[in-house]
């Protein structure tokens, strides 16, 4: 009878243990953490990127100078771009670059509190998976759920902002000068169009690039919130 005892006791002892290891190798801190913790902690994720990347994007060469999110030129354009450096007309080949960057960076300076609105209505409908999900799942779910809007809201100002530093007129002589070289076929792009994804483009990416930090150095989660949520997918 006594050994049965001590044979049961040791048994939970070791039992015991175990699930003490068990528990051990769990993250710290992230116990009673539901759905809503964790979509505010991606949202604090996304603001952060917004914070530190995006807002670069709003200051001279936040595009052009940046080779993560430079706007090059459409496809269609390339081979204009390629014929007026040939013929010795690479500063206007320049300018013309510089311009559709300066769009970009211009419609970002003034369109950032748009974004910010957005992150904070977004609504994670499963938020545990998109944290368990890619290093840019929550940029990609941000993606999904408000470039529409943001395009709308992008558009207009890349429209103005061509007209206000008269990309209009700079890509009208390029355009114009193109097309009056022989053997050429005309072109008319839609730069404000193209402008418009490609600056969307580029903001999403800076986004990403913080949320990758955040997901992948312990350092970079600068509050408690980041820490608990975050400890989740290490």
């Amino acid at each position: 009878m006594k050994r049965a005892l001590l044979c049961i006791l040791l048994f939970q002892l070791v039992a015991c243990t175990e699930l003490q290891q068990v528990v051990n190798q769990l993250p710290q801190g992230t116990t009673g953490i539901g759905n809503a913790e964790i979509a505010q902690g991606l949202r604090e994720a996304l603001n952060m990127g917004i914070e530190k990347q995006v807002n670069k994007l709003a200051l001279e060469n936040g595009f052009f100078k940046n080779e993560l999110v430079k706007i090059l030129l459409p496809e269609e354009l390339q081979k204009v771009d390629k014929t007026l450096r040939d013929i010795g007309l690479s500063s206007l080949a320049d300018e013309g670059l510089k311009i559709i960057n300066r769009a970009a960076e211009d419609a970002v300076g003034e369109a950032t509190p748009i974004f910010v609105e957005a992150v904070k209505g977004i609504t994670f409908k499963d938020a545990k998976q998109i944290l368990l999900g890619n290093d840019n799942a929550a940029t990609q779910y941000l993606q999904q759920a408000t470039k529409t809007q943001l395009y709308n809201k992008f558009n207009p100002i890349i429209k103005n902002s061509f007209q206000k530093v008269g990309a209009d007129k700079i890509w009208s002589n390029i355009i114009t000068k193109y097309n009056n070289l022989p053997l050429t076929n005309d072109v008319n792009p839609d730069l404000t169009d193209y402008t418009t994804n490609e600056a969307l483009a580029g903001v999403y990416t800076m986004i990403a690039v913080e949320e990758k930090e955040i997901r992948t150095k312990v350092s970079s989660r600068t509050t408690d919130l980041l820490k608990k949520v975050f400890a989740l997918q290490d």
